[in-house]
């Protein structure tokens, strides 16, 4: 294999390109656009050590997130590799759900990037072009410039396979006005260009077949090296190019939601959003679809996250979701909502606990102790 098909092959693809006055445009590449840039651990490992090379490098100016192809920046993680993990765990009988060596690096590395995005000391632009959805929010929410395109579809589906919304999702959904955070986690439902800016998920919307021009652009701007003002300039940068997208559903339907989650218990939420009127309307339809057919277990887990995020650091919050995927990866219903989903795909799961009523606040109480002694966590040093 020559060197052209490696770099090809290659899961992530690290550039940098010319600027002025000797700087230079970081650009990474997620480049696995047959599973839709889905990040693996592999992905993860590449990404994470180029962003700490690039924020130590004072030639590199600003930095470029962008995922290969143009079906999507990131659709997820990769689930195939986690539910192998989460066999091989079962087989085993262990009881200790750290002995899940590949499910503790996978979530404790995907966190540790997500939070190294967030507090990134030079801007970062992640291109959140097409799909973009779980893991994939995990790496554009923390990203200084956040942008979306006419085509972008963004969502935290995570009920669907059993999960709930992590990498940081807690938090970032517990921060979307008006409630309706917690009508994304139980729906998963999907948000376009302006929906996703209304929710405070993305900053701005330039057309797609802008990117070239926006890559351009960033070559040929003064950067001082100073962060507030690089980050100023790229925003009136950005801006000048933006457009203004239209409204989505989620704002068509922002005061009915409103008053949706705040029906009282978890159980009187779920009931109301089933309950509503959705006649002629697919987008609803669709979110009460998902709401019913998803995982009791993971709206369980995703309201208590949200009302435990609400008074929590990001840093405290991604420690807590740590602990609480490792529990679902070990006696949760993750492995079951990825098999049928993904791997004998007949969209049948076999969610345990079947009901809300049996996936009490007690229940979800144990997903939540953590496996390590007091005052360890792989976490710890996050702040």
């Amino acid at each position: 294999m020559n060197l052209a098909q490696t770099l090809i092959e290659a899961p992530v693809l690290f550039e940098t390109r010319e600027g002025v006055d000797g700087k230079r445009i970081g650009i990474a590449t997620l480049n696995a656009p047959r599973t839709l840039n889905g990040l693996s651990l592999e992905m993860t490992r590449l990404l994470d050590a180029q962003l700490i090379a690039w924020a130590d490098d004072a030639t590199v100016a600003c930095v470029v997130l962008r995922g290969a192809g143009e079906k999507a920046f990131c659709a997820g993680g990769d689930l195939h590799s986690l539910y192998r993990s989460m066999l091989d765990y079962r087989a085993s009988g262990s009881d200790d759900i750290t002995t899940n060596s590949y499910a503790v690096a996978f979530f404790e590395e995907e966190y540790r990037l997500d939070h190294r995005i967030h507090t990134y000391p030079k801007p970062l632009l992640c291109w959140g072009h097409g799909i973009v959805m779980g893991g994939g929010i995990g790496l554009m929410s923390g990203a200084s410039h956040r942008v979306v395109t006419e085509r972008s579809k963004l969502a935290m589906p995570e009920i669907t396979i059993g999960l709930f919304p992590d990498v940081g999702g807690s938090w970032l959904l517990a921060r979307v006005p008006h409630g309706a955070g917690l009508f994304l986690a139980l729906t998963g439902a999907p948000l376009n260009a302006g929906d996703a800016m209304r929710a405070g998920l993305a900053d701005v919307c330039i057309e797609s077949s802008k990117a070239d021009a926006v890559l351009d652009a960033l070559g040929t701007q003064r950067w001082t090296g100073e962060a507030a003002a690089d980050r100023a300039a790229l925003t009136a940068l950005l801006n000048g190019m933006a457009m203004k997208p239209p409204a989505g559903p989620l704002q068509a339907h922002a005061e009915a939601i409103e008053q949706w989650v705040k029906a009282g218990s978890l159980e009187q939420v779920v009931a109301t959003i089933a309950a509503a009127q959705s006649d002629d309307d697919p987008w609803l339809q669709t979110a009460q679809a998902a709401l019913a057919a998803g995982a009791p277990g993971s709206a369980r887990l995703s309201w208590e996250l949200q009302h435990r995020a609400a008074d929590l650091t990001l840093a405290e919050t991604f420690r807590l979701e740590c602990i609480a995927a490792l529990h679902v990866a070990a006696h949760g219903d993750f492995a079951e909502g990825i098999r049928a989903l993904l791997i004998d795909k007949d969209r049948t799961p076999h969610w345990n606990p079947t009901t809300l009523a049996q996936a009490d606040a007690r229940w979800a109480d144990t997903f939540f102790v953590s496996p390590w002694p007091d005052g360890v966590h792989p976490l710890a040093d996050l702040s």
